[in-house]
Formats: C-alpha cells, structure tokens, sequence
C-alpha cells in the first residue's frame, strides 16, 4: 500500500536541491543514483538470496559492499562541502552510520562463514537500518512524509486492516505484515530482522513506494502478519544473474 501521505522532494531557487527535506549541494551529481540504485539495489538482492537460505550465492556479498566504501564518503563530503555548522554536522552523523553500516557488513561476513541464519538476519537488519538513516539524513530520499500520525486515520475504521493477533502469532522473519498500531499504521512491509533482546522489538522493510523501501524499528506488537493470498515481496521478483557452469 503506498502513503498516500508522501510528499515528493522539490528543488529550490539557488544552487541546491532538496531531497526528502534535506539541502543537498548539486555537486554530488549521480552519485545519489549510485547510492539508490547500487547499494539498495544490491542489498535487495541479498535479502532474496538470505531469506532464501542460498548460502552458495552469500559469500561474495560482503566485499560487494565494501567496494561502495569510496561512493558514501565521496558523496558525504560533495553533498554537504561547506563549514557551515549544518553541513559540518550532516558530515559527522553520515560518518558514523556509514561505520555502523560496514561493522554490520563485517558480522554479516561472518555469520556466513558459519551459516549462521539468526546471526545474519540480525547483521542484515541492522545494515539495512543504518543505510536507511543516511540515506534519510543524507537527503537521498525522493519525498518526505508530511504526516506524523497514520494512526488518526484508522481509528474510526476498525476492521479495515486485516491481520493476525500480533500477541497470540507474532510475525516472524520473513513474514509479510502490515503495521495495525502507531504512526504508520496500514502501512505494509516484511519482517527482515528480531532483535532478541528486552525491547522485543522487529525490523520492517516497508513496501516500495516511489523507488525507496523505508525501514522501521516497531515493537512486534505493532507488526501483524497479513491474512489471506499475498503476493510475494519485490525481491523475490528479482531475476538472478546466470552463472557460468
């Protein structure tokens, strides 16, 4: 289901442009496109290949990754280049989610080396979550969200979502959901990771919309399995490449 509440990123007068909110210097060029198109492009097909447990494709990921190492600091540093205190700090926080990117990256590697499913999932929630934060404060997003509250929405349609009891059969990974409580409630997405501690919480993967999958850390009650036929998530849709016999 798209938000219909999404508003689409527009440019202003000087010499500038605003993605999802964010002023962002022209001179970082395509790399925006190298970043949607290459690493989230790569991180879906990783998901494809990790939800479906194909250990044998796993391996070169990793260093897949890492070779975009130059692309995020070439694009931090052309994006936002003044010394300005806002582009200064816009600088910093990229930093740190870009190094909390690549230590995931590194679990990642190495819950593959033990074909470790639990242990991955995790890796790649937290990758997906930390990219998702620089490409949301990075201004890489093609629209913002002008709505706070979905929840408002819902509450004089109570059987408008259809869902499993999220307390008596809580989605697991890989489960289709649709979020039944809080701000974005109605909107639909897929279990990609649990983080097994106090805060029984879940890692979503909203839908696509607009060319961008946003990520969200709800508590699992808030994260109801879908009923009913569903089509399968985009990346299951996702050709893979013919290998070389």
């Amino acid at each position: 289901a798209s938000p219909a509440n999404a508003v689409e990123s527009t440019g202003n007068s000087g010499g500038d442009v605003v993605g999802g909110g964010v002023k962002v210097s022209k001179r970082a060029g395509g790399l925006a496109q190298k970043i949607r198109g290459g690493v989230c492009f790569k991180m879906d097909e990783l998901q494809r290949d990790l939800m479906q447990e194909r250990w044998d494709l796993l391996g070169p990921y990793p260093a897949q990754l890492r070779s975009y190492v130059s692309v995020f600091t070439t694009y931090t540093d052309a994006a936002f280049p003044s010394d300005l205190p806002s582009d200064y700090g816009l600088r910093v926080a990229l930093r740190y989610e870009v190094g909390r990117f690549f230590a995931s990256v590194e679990r990642l590697k190495r819950a593959i080396a033990k074909e470790d499913l639990d242990e991955a999932f995790t890796a790649y929630a937290d990758m997906s979550l930390h990219l998702d934060r620089y490409l949301r404060v990075g201004g890489l997003y093609t629209y913002y969200d002008s709505v706070i509250d979905n929840e408002q929405f819902f509450q004089e349609y109570n059987d408008a979502l259809v869902y499993s009891d999220p307390i008596k059969d809580p989605a697991e990974v890989r489960d289709l959901i649709v979020l039944c409580k809080g701000p974005d409630t109605g909107k639909t997405g897929i279990v990609i990771g649990l983080y097994p501690d106090a805060t029984n919480n879940c890692v979503v993967k909203l839908d696509k919309y607009r060319g961008m999958r946003e990520i969200r850390v709800v508590p699992r009650s808030w994260a109801a399995k879908r009923l009913g036929e569903q089509d399968p998530d985009d990346v299951f849709l996702i050709p893979r490449k013919a290998t070389k016999s």
